[in-house]
């Protein structure tokens, strides 16, 4: 996916975390080749196209790491690391990572159609630091009729942006929703397998799954983007 901006013209990458074997893998990432930009320890860069941004990003300008307000659920540490990658992956600071998702219950904050108008829960975002990471303070996204459980997320450096989603593993999920307030919504009617943007572009959602951990009683999760000068 060519992504165009101002005077620049970049080719929006995944950098793929997982040590599983990923499709469309494209340039391995070797830290020593960098020079005095920070380096960004990834085995592949993996090409990926864009998903669509939905029906609810709201451009509210909330520079916050914790997005959660008075929303309810398990906690959620959510990590992004943003790359520029070419002959290797180097760490990309000063892009702005907007974020937004449902809440437990499968509603999203300023939405007229959820009467959630004025509300700015789960919404929010940060600027990439020297190693190119932002992270998010947040709570496990719910579901809604019709989708997987999904972030979206939207990067925008030097007049560029990239937009995209992230899914989580089902197993992770099953888990999560049998705890309150989750559990009160009964079983949800879509797995990734099924989700109509988990499985667009050639089934490209299998390359934009966080990698999920217990931490505490929440969870952490990592995912990292590219962003490749064409």
């Amino acid at each position: 996916m060519i992504v165009s901006g101002l005077g620049a013209v970049y080719a929006a990458v995944v950098a793929a975390c997982g040590g599983g074997t990923q499709t469309g893998a494209t340039t391995s990432a070797s830290p020593s080749s960098t020079s005095s930009a920070t380096s960004v320890p990834l085995p592949a860069c993996v090409v990926t196209p864009s998903e669509t941004e939905g029906p609810y990003f709201v451009d509210e300008r909330l520079n916050r790491s914790d997005i959660r307000d008075d929303r309810t659920g398990v906690a959620l540490a959510m990590t992004f690391s943003v790359a520029r990658v070419g002959a290797s992956c180097t760490a990309l600071p000063g892009a702005q990572v907007d974020v937004w998702h449902c809440d437990a219950l499968g509603v999203y904050s300023d939405v007229s159609a959820q009467s959630s108008v004025g509300k700015k829960f789960l919404r929010g975002y940060q600027v990439t630091d020297a190693s190119g990471k932002v992270t998010f303070t947040t709570v496990y996204p719910g579901w809604y009729r019709g989708r997987a459980v999904h972030i979206h997320f939207k990067v925008r450096h030097q007049g560029t942006e990239f937009t995209s989603q992230i899914f989580f593993d089902d197993a992770v999920s099953d888990e999560v929703f049998q705890k309150s307030p989750y559990s009160s919504r009964g079983v949800r009617d879509m797995r990734n397998a099924n989700d109509m943007v988990y499985t667009s572009n050639n089934n490209s959602g299998a390359s934009l799954l966080a990698n999920v951990s217990k931490s505490g009683s929440g969870y952490a999760a990592s995912f990292g983007i590219g962003l490749r000068l064409a």
